[in-house]
């Protein structure tokens, strides 16, 4: 096609402009720089709260595990969970935290209708533990192509108790209180800004989740509010002071942590580019129409007028020897109960299993499924690159698709035993590998019913025989003799369409291996 000169240039000024604006667009990105703090807070997985004996259950009938004190009737005193400070004390050691030996309540006093006393018993000034860090890897498959290792700075750990829950009725308009939550023994964490983004936060809350479920401390189930998170976050220019912060308070989910930032973050940078300002608020998530939403300024700092809790005394600790007693609890005895955490067991499925960093991360961050890969490479000696990619290329791929909960996984452990023993024998391939694994998480099958009656019933079994399958291969170099000469006048790459070709018309019933080698002893004849 000839171009006229005008057109010629033309074309040259568009893609000139179009790489300034590429540039510019660029330039404009790299100017902000954006910080990440979290606020996590975790309910302590003890039968009873953190100052009373109520019931510390979720999903109980409405006030219904409420107790004097919970309610904040005068002349009731608090009483100290022991329990709350054993899990609080293995959570701090597990993030590698001094533990304090003297640490006190305060009252953190301000009034709201799910909060009966008028305050909150925590421990703002002199906190469990203090100085921690939590190492962790950030790896989310389509955006980043290997997993990277990231650390955030703990300020500290307090003990404290949560509030109660404010129930809304739109239709009737009117507001009721339900104070089965009130009294809830929390730890509360505190991060230092020193995240980046959206994606390393989600890592941050996913490997914080990890951990504690390792050691029993906490549940980790977002969805029930038992782990919820605020996220502060500001952008500024590189090098620069902090600059003005917004908080998103109670985020419930992993992916909600990063999409709420990630907005936040885009939120703040078209404000400042169009020549705004960003305000000190609190805002809070939408997780149906992906946006944050502003639910109050703070812009006057709210004086919560924390003053020491007179009805309690100092807590204290022994750190250095492993006598324990009724009154002091010993930090050495805590600290050999610890179990193996998920960054040693990482470490370990990479340097024992040979597993790639990115398996590794992916087979943590689901415990049903590692759990699985233990006992499949624990028990028999079974190729644990094999196992592992079958459990996250094909199973988690099933359950995904499903919309199923990895840990509500309908496959039992004795049907993939046998599963994996069928395909690691080449009695069925990694097709009907597949078709098998989408049957048991999609029908209901039997879960005593061998997998290979299952086999036998849809006709999956792997055809191994030489002699079908050399008369298969003869078959489809007959009927193509373009390809067939192609490859012998050196176009290699058209044995894949042969293969192709030979799997379409044998629906995958055969050892592709065998093919493979049958084929290739054919084509050199």
């Amino acid at each position: 096609m000839k171009y006229m000169k005008s057109d010629l240039f033309k074309l040259s000024h568009f893609f000139r402009r179009r790489a300034l604006c590429s540039r510019y667009v660029s330039t404009n990105i790299e100017k902000w720089q954006s910080v990440v703090g979290l606020e996590v807070h975790a309910q302590l997985n003890t039968e009873s709260k953190l100052f009373s004996g109520a019931q510390n259950t979720f999903g109980g009938l409405v006030n219904n595990c409420v107790s004097l004190f919970d309610a904040a009737i005068p002349g009731t005193l608090p009483v100290l969970n022991r329990k709350c400070v054993e899990l609080g004390i293995m959570t701090a050691l597990a993030l590698s935290c001094k533990i304090n030996e003297v640490s006190t309540f305060d009252r953190k006093h301000y009034f709201y209708a799910d909060l009966p006393s008028g305050y909150q018993i925590t421990q703002q000034r002199a906190p469990l533990a203090s100085d921690g860090v939590i190492d962790f890897q950030v790896y989310t498959p389509g955006i980043h192509k290997k997993p990277y290792k990231k650390s955030s700075k703990i300020k500290q750990i307090q003990l404290e108790q949560d509030s109660g829950k404010s129930l809304h009725d739109a239709e009737l308009k009117r507001s009721l209180v339900d104070l089965n939550r009130a009294g809830a023994p929390l730890i509360e964490l505190v991060f230092e800004p020193d995240l980046e983004d959206g994606e390393e936060a989600a890592a941050l809350v996913k490997e914080l989740v990890l951990v504690v479920q390792r050691i029993g401390a906490c549940s980790g189930r977002m969805e029930e509010g038992a782990l919820r998170v605020d996220a502060n976050v500001s952008i500024r220019r590189p090098g620069a002071p902090l600059s003005t912060r917004t908080e998103i308070k109670n985020i419930g989910s992993v992916r909600g942590v990063a999409g709420a930032i990630r907005h936040e973050i885009e939120r703040q940078r078209n404000i400042l580019e169009n020549g705004g300002r960003i305000t000190n608020e609190t805002r809070s998530w939408d997780a149906v129409n992906k946006v944050t939403i502003a639910m109050r300024d703070k812009e006057v700092v709210q004086d919560y007028r924390f003053m020491p809790e007179p009805n309690l005394p100092p807590l204290r600790v022994n750190l250095k020897t492993k006598e324990d007693s009724r009154d002091v609890i010993s930090v050495p005895l805590i600290q050999e109960r610890i179990p193996e955490l998920p960054a040693e067991t990482r470490r370990n499925l990479i340097e024992k299993s040979q597993l790639r960093p990115e398996t590794a991360v992916q087979l943590v961050n689901e415990p049903l499924l590692l759990k699985h890969f233990q006992d499949l490479t624990l028990d028999k000696e079974r190729d644990p690159i094999k196992v592992a990619n079958l459990l996250i290329n094909d199973l988690l791929t099933v359950l995904n698709k499903c919309k199923i909960d990895p840990e509500k996984c309908p496959v039992t452990k004795k049907q993939l035993v046998e599963l994996v023993d069928l395909f690691l024998s080449k009695e069925i391939n990694l097709e009907v590998c597949r078709n098998i694994l989408n049957e048991l998480v999609t029908s209901e099958i039997d879960k005593d019913k061998p997998i290979v009656d299952l086999v036998h019933q849809k006709g999956w079994a792997l055809v191994t025989d030489t002699e079908i399958i050399t008369q298969l291969c003869k078959e489809v170099l007959d009927n193509n003799p373009k390809l067939v000469k192609q490859y012998k006048d050196g176009k290699t790459k058209v044995f894949k369409a042969l293969m192709g070709i030979l799997a379409k018309n044998s629906r995958s019933k055969y050892d592709m291996s065998l093919v493979s080698k049958i084929m290739e002893d054919l084509l050199k004849k």
